[in-house]
């Protein structure tokens, strides 16, 4: 066994700093399985949350280092061997205690998306779609709500957009309702508008840190924002809106690909 320092952050919503470990650390290990030890027999107190140790909940997200991370799946050896790690709350959210912040906001928004609007079914009372639609949001349903990727996105973490931009998790969801073939409802306007499509400038930095390795920026925002651009920016959809109230039909992937 080796020993390996830890700098873990220790506060509440009045304040705190940074207050130093020294672990024995094990073959297999990983940054959580240090935290219990540190929990164990230094400082009983440290609040932190998990629960599947599988990388499945995304309950675990803290910054490992100054990166957003599960720390269930931060192997230790994956640092150098003379290397501190520092461990801290995620930086956008409010602290509730040590390790542990308040992301109530993020299920806030949650709330503000209308659910599944399924279209009739066809005339022999089934439902069909292209194995393409099915693949292109199935991709979004990967997602733990670990929201590493709303702690890392800029317009949340610098500028303090909360009001403006639902943030890259609630993208993905929304990507993965306006890109089902079967839902009916019209999302588009809400998507530019209230959730603040236009707000992300396509850094990336969210599909760097999530854990699923969904293509958040390519697969889901950057298609809604093109989306966007068609409906609002077309100069000829604009004016089939103007002389003859017509709305360009979003297309399925399928007719994408087979050019109807």
């Amino acid at each position: 066994m080796t020993k390996r320092v830890f700098r873990v952050w220790r506060g509440d919503v009045s304040g705190g700093g940074f207050r130093t470990f020294e672990v024995e650390i094990e073959p297999g290990m990983v940054v959580l399985d240090a935290l219990h030890k540190i929990q164990a027999n230094e400082a009983n107190d440290l609040a932190l949350r998990w629960n599947c140790k599988a990388g499945k909940c995304g309950s675990c997200s803290m910054e490992i280092n100054g990166k957003p991370k599960l720390s269930c799946m931060t192997r230790m050896n994956s640092f150098l061997p003379d290397e501190t790690i520092t461990v801290q709350p995620l930086k956008t959210f409010p602290v509730i205690k040590d390790l542990v912040t308040d992301v109530s906001w993020n299920y806030q928004q949650n709330k503000r998306i209308r659910p599944f609007k399924p279209k009739p079914p066809g005339p022999d009372g089934k439902h069909r779609m292209y194995q393409e639609d099915v693949d292109r949001v199935q991709e979004f349903r990967k997602c733990i709500e670990c929201f590493l990727c709303q702690d890392v996105c800029h317009v949340l973490r610098d500028r303090d957009r909360e009001d403006a931009f639902v943030g890259p998790r609630f993208m993905i969801r929304l990507a993965s309702l306006e890109m089902n073939p079967l839902d009916d409802d019209d999302r588009i306007p809400e998507i530019r508008k209230e959730y603040g499509s236009g707000m992300c400038n396509i850094t990336r930095c969210c599909t760097e840190v999530c854990p699923e390795h969904i293509g958040i920026t390519d697969n889901g925002i950057i298609p809604l924002k093109e989306r966007v651009v068609d409906r609002y920016y077309d100069p000829i959809a604009m004016l089939g809106r103007k002389l003859f109230g017509i709305r360009k039909r979003t297309k399925t992937l399928a007719e994408e690909k087979s050019g109807k």
